[in-house]
């Protein structure tokens, strides 16, 4: 009974992550760490825009700093993947080792926190949407959940907290900052930058442009 018990568990999830997948293919998805937020009585800022309302060189700066290789792998990054896993012990890879596919997939389908568990499901829902949506999609999503700040979610509502405009009207300099600031979006504000983020952004400003010659997989 139990061995069938975790059988129709397993099969329950597989539907509901389809499901999942078919639904924010075409509609507007919260995050979990938004749901996680809702369900604690926590609000939250975020407003959608599509990817043609985000300013290309946001997209660029945040593709130059966080996978740089976005059009051209299939949601993995395997040779860093496997030089990051070699060295990273229980706890699973770094952030380093993770596409911006991968990164939609936890923030979406998995709970924060790093082990190989999670890594290991993490990539493999990865894949299931580097196969299922196209690139366009994987990157507006992205931008439109990922945190950068305690209760900021997206591009949109990033751009407005910290520079009052739209993400349509970000230049290269707030872009780069916005970039600098994913990795640890609690810690790094992108208005009040550290020395660090400011090198940092330097680099990705440097970067961006060329990063943008190469995103042929965006319309």
């Amino acid at each position: 009974m139990l061995a069938r018990g975790v059988v129709f568990a397993g099969l329950a999830l597989v539907i509901v992550f389809a499901a999942l997948v078919a639904l924010y293919a075409v509609a507007r998805p919260v995050s979990t760490l938004m749901i996680g937020r809702m369900v604690v009585g926590k609000s939250y800022e975020r407003v959608y825009v599509k990817l043609a309302d985000i300013a290309p060189i946001a997209v660029a700066s945040v593709i130059a700093s966080e996978d740089d290789g976005f059009c051209q792998n299939d949601g993995v990054k395997w040779g860093v993947l496997h030089d990051v896993i070699s060295g990273a012990g229980g706890k699973g890879p770094s952030r380093g080792a993770s596409t911006i596919t991968m990164q939609t997939a936890k923030n979406l389908f998995l709970w924060p926190g790093r082990s190989a568990v999670r890594k290991g499901i993490e990539i493999g829902v990865a894949l299931v949407l580097g196969k299922v949506w196209s690139k366009a999609r994987t990157v507006e999503v992205y931008l439109n959940v990922a945190e950068w700040g305690d209760g900021v979610f997206g591009v949109e509502a990033a751009a407005q907290h910290y520079f009052h405009k739209r993400a349509s009207q970000l230049d290269a300099r707030e872009s780069a900052l916005l970039a600098t600031s994913l990795p640890n979006p609690i810690k790094r504000n992108a208005a009040h930058p550290s020395p660090m983020q400011r090198i940092l952004a330097a680099r990705i400003v440097a970067r961006a442009n060329d990063t943008a010659d190469r995103l042929d997989c965006l319309p």
